[in-house]
């Protein structure tokens, strides 16, 4: 398949590239790119059917008798948000995956700053909130919280000091570590009678912001070993949700992950599995 033809933003490095290029943050604009990216990687990595994920992914399944087969659709992508009902009001969340006749089993929320970075932590009390009131009524739902922040080095030109991420010597400021520290107080709840602030799985990434690395990951901070890394974020979506649904619902098909044809046209046009991984960033999920 032709490059032109393939969605724009199945790797992380495009959508955040955007973030860093899109001044304008008028209706999401700079922000939206990663929505889709999340949509797509639900699906091709974590084997969620499209139609069951808001905005709707540029991909449709085909194929009948165990076997399906994955093939991009650029007809029947959408930016919209879906609107969940919490206990307390309604939100707005940016990615959702809804199962019939379950509801909202996994949602997440996106945040991009692009600085007055020593003002990080006023923003944990709408964290906070919003993670309470969906718990509040649906104790089940995997929820994340992902927030990308641009990675501004001391010394470009026309920065105030508290638009600066990364100091003169390297080392990320110390009002983006004091911000790690704190998301980690609202990472990892486990079990569906866990504290309700708690997020099931939260990421902090800082973005290059440079002309030659734009939508690179800032690569030494978070550190390898922390929890809020763009990898393990993922991960702990898939094994939560595992652990909510399929694990207790066992007899219910319709909550298993779905495992996609090997020869699906939106794998195969990538080349091996091996060449498949290296060109999206991530493994897609095929049985």
């Amino acid at each position: 398949m032709p490059e032109s033809r393939l969605p724009r933003y199945l790797r992380l490095e495009s959508a955040l590239a955007r973030f860093i290029n899109v001044l304008e943050t008028q209706g999401q604009r700079h922000i939206k790119p990663l929505h889709q990216h999340i949509a797509i990687r639900l699906v091709i990595e974590g084997g969620f059917h499209p139609d069951e994920i808001t905005p709707h992914p540029p991909l449709v399944v085909e194929g009948g008798g165990g076997r399906q087969r994955l093939v991009f659709d650029a007809s029947v992508e959408r930016e919209n948000e879906q609107t969940v009902l919490g206990g307390l009001k309604t939100k707005d969340i940016d990615v959702v995956v809804t199962k019939p006749s379950v509801g909202p089993v996994i949602a997440v929320s996106v945040k991009g700053t692009g600085g007055a970075f020593r003002n990080l932590t006023n923003r944990m009390e709408e964290a906070i909130g919003d993670s309470t009131n969906l718990h509040i009524m649906y104790p089940g739902l995997v929820y994340a919280f992902l927030h990308v922040l641009k990675a501004h080095r001391a010394g470009t030109a026309n920065l105030s000091p508290n638009d600066i991420a990364v100091a003169a010597d390297g080392e990320v400021v110390q009002s983006i570590r004091r911000y790690h520290d704190v998301l980690l107080g609202l990472a990892g709840r486990r079990l569906v009678r866990d504290d309700y602030t708690r997020y099931e799985a939260v990421a902090l990434a800082l973005v290059e912001s440079s002309p030659k690395t734009a939508g690179t990951l800032f690569s030494s901070f978070p550190l390898g070993d922390s929890p809020l890394g763009i990898m393990p974020f993922f991960e702990t979506i898939y094994r939560i949700y595992d652990l909510r649904f399929p694990y207790v619902a066992a007899s219910v098909a319709g909550l298993k992950r779905l495992d996609w044809d090997a020869a699906s046209p939106a794998l195969t046009c990538f080349g091996s599995e091996d060449q498949i991984a290296a060109r999206l960033g991530y493994r897609p999920r095929v049985g």
